[in-house]
């Protein structure tokens, strides 16, 4: 990471002629989720992406996430194998929970992380986290494309590094 929060990169992203993306957005927050979602698939099609090899999969909001995910990537969670999860190099899952009076909230987020945290444990391709957790709507617009950043090119730029790190452990060789 840098100083400024955000990560850095020393060397040219991976070439992403050939990838597939599979996009997990939440529709719940879509001031939010939208926004997060342009950011997303416009670092990838701003790294070359062809848009044709990205697909997007809107969900209820993000206690939904964790189980679409471990849906696409198939038999790395369960039965089905790896054809499925080979579809895509990578998949980046988007949310936004803004905290409300109840409990809710903590229930949401932590299912959401938990769930996309097991999942990426096991998967065979790259998950990337950008689910945003905060405590205001303001918050999570600044994080959205606003003044804090935005998430969703980051958790884009992510998934492409990581596609870069598994080829290099499959392979043998080294991202240093």
């Amino acid at each position: 990471m840098s100083e400024s929060g955000r990560p850095s990169r020393s060397d040219p992203p991976a070439e992403l002629e050939g990838k597939r993306f599979a996009v997990v957005c939440s529709r719940f927050n879509p001031e939010v989720t939208d926004r997060l979602l342009a950011g997303a698939l416009g670092c990838l099609q701003e790294l070359g992406a062809d848009p044709a090899s990205l697909r997007v999969y809107r969900v209820p909001g993000a206690w939904e996430l964790p189980q679409t995910v471990a849906r696409i990537v198939g038999g790395a969670c369960g039965a089905g194998g790896r054809t499925r999860a080979r579809k895509f190099d990578a998949v980046i899952a988007l949310g936004c929970v803004v905290r409300g009076e109840t409990s809710h909230f903590d229930y949401v987020c932590l299912e959401a992380s938990l769930g996309l945290g097991a999942v990426a444990r096991r998967s065979p391709v790259p998950v990337a986290f950008g689910v945003l957790t905060a405590e205001t709507l303001d918050q999570a617009l600044a994080r959205a494309g606003g003044a804090v950043g935005d998430k969703g090119y980051e958790a884009a730029l992510a998934a492409v590094e990581m596609i870069q790190v598994f080829e290099a452990v499959d392979d043998g060789s080294s991202t240093a």
